[in-house]
């Protein structure tokens, strides 16, 4: 292409010719079989998973995460064939507010764990709190354990709570079954750390520990919380330096607030250690409570029996939550619901004789 700046009149200007556009699409490209990702039977998945096939373990899950019912099909055959293989472990649940150091703590105590007992194999379940604008998570939770996410015994799962703890729960409940299956023989449970969560999480775990800080004015708001009546063990964190002193007053404040409890059905009386994450003190004491809290139980029945007991509140909360699905999924509900939100908004009838409509609808009376 000529350009009139390059005429012998502009002795000052000179404009080379430009390259001709490439193609935005990369030639080679066009002889490039893409790469199709590998589809394994349930048979496959459960033969890697009891081989301790990370892989296939991270991709099971992935399908009890699912909510696809072709993939909760699958995921569901797995779990039956993986029951069998589970239960060998030692579940811990592990709670605090937000900024106590939960995932910071479980990576130093898994490295505790991992150092002192080369054999055993931990699980990291992480329930992450997912937006209620983006409906996202961010899952950094592996971020905080530095450590522990490249350990060769170890295996981290966060998962997002996608605003339904029940329905993570559950999930998280069968993801226990497949790590057990895969050899995992410590599990540790991370809360959201809100509210509902904890119970969840305590429905389903051995031991339940909760996490703590000294010098918040927290004090006293823990000893109104049910969670409190919850905890097998409470350890205060941060218990170093200018703030050691201030987390001896609030262990003594917490042994306190223990005694204005009954004794828990397991017969164990709750220990309030401390421990800093920052020093890595207090670790071993705290492994060696949970180990004296599995033999206390296991000597007295209660172990097994909470373990029955779990298992049949799954069963129920399950059941439940089918329901529930069953119910908003129906097309009549849909349609019977848009009708009576309207007149409800409009102030034509009550809430209360609304919802006996839809349910008169799907029950056909």
């Amino acid at each position: 292409m000529e350009h009139p700046e390059n005429d012998h009149e502009f002795h000052a200007l000179q404009v080379n010719e430009g390259t001709s556009d490439k193609p935005m699409i990369n030639p080679y490209m066009k002889d490039f079989k893409r790469f199709k990702k590998k589809t394994y039977t349930v048979n496959e998945y459960v033969e890697g998973i009891l081989k301790g096939n990370i892989s296939l373990l991270s991709q099971a899950v992935t399908l009890v995460e699912s909510s696809k019912y072709e993939h909760q099909s699958t995921a569901q055959e797995i779990i039956e064939k993986c029951l069998p293989y589970s239960g060998n472990s030692l579940r811990v649940g592990l709670t605090g507010v937000p900024g106590a150091g939960k995932s910071t703590s479980i990576d130093s105590f898994g490295m505790y764990l991992l150092e002192n007992k080369p054999n055993d194999k931990l699980a990291v379940l992480a329930i992450d709190p997912s937006s209620e604008v983006s409906k996202g998570s961010i899952l950094g939770d592996k971020t905080r354990m530095e450590r522990l996410s490249v350990a060769k015994n170890a295996f981290i799962r966060p998962s997002p709570s996608a605003g339904s703890l029940g329905g993570v729960a559950r999930k998280t409940r069968e993801t226990i079954i497949l790590c057990e299956a895969a050899g995992y023989n410590k599990i540790i449970i991370e809360t959201v750390g809100v509210g509902q969560s904890e119970t969840a999480v305590h429905s389903m775990v051995d031991f339940f520990l909760l996490i703590q800080l000294a010098g918040t004015g927290d004090e006293l708001q823990g000893i109104k919380r049910g969670i409190m009546e919850m905890a097998d063990g409470i350890i205060i964190n941060k218990a170093d330096g200018d703030n050691l002193e201030k987390a001896k007053l609030a262990q003594a404040h917490f042994r306190n607030a223990l005694h204005l409890f009954p004794l828990p059905e397991s017969g164990w009386s709750p220990k309030v250690l401390l421990y800093s994450g920052y020093y890595g003190t207090g670790i071993k004491e705290i492994w060696d409570m949970v180990d004296d809290y599995v033999n206390f139980t296991h000597k007295n029945g209660y172990f097994n029996h909470r373990r029955n007991e779990q298992s049949k509140y799954w069963m129920y909360e399950t059941i439940n939550e089918q329901l529930k699905s069953k119910f908003y999924n129906n097309p009549e509900v849909q349609s019977e619901l848009k009708n009576c939100e309207y007149q409800v908004l409009n102030s034509q009838i009550s809430s209360f004789i609304a919802a006996k409509k839809v349910l008169n609808t799907y029950f056909k009376e």
